[in-house]
């Protein structure tokens, strides 16, 4: 089981590095001084990743407590 929580602990590192780049992406669109309408668009473009990061750091997490309650 200790090989679950390592698994789990990896999928949460790449889950958080797809959360930091999408922060910096748009921290990137925002200092660029792009319009309204355009910082909008970037920020669609973000959003599915966004999403896809919290769900695989949320079952990265979800891997590590599974692990950790089946090794006791």
């Amino acid at each position: 089981m200790e090989t679950l929580i390592w698994l789990g602990a990896a999928v949460s590192l790449v889950g958080l590095l797809g959360l930091l780049w999408c922060i910096f992406r748009i921290w990137k669109a925002r200092k660029a001084g792009l319009s309204d309408e355009a910082l909008r668009a970037e920020v669609q473009k973000v959003v599915p990743v966004n999403t896809a990061a919290l769900l695989l750091s949320m079952s990265g997490l979800m891997l590590v407590v599974l692990g950790i309650i089946l090794t006791s």
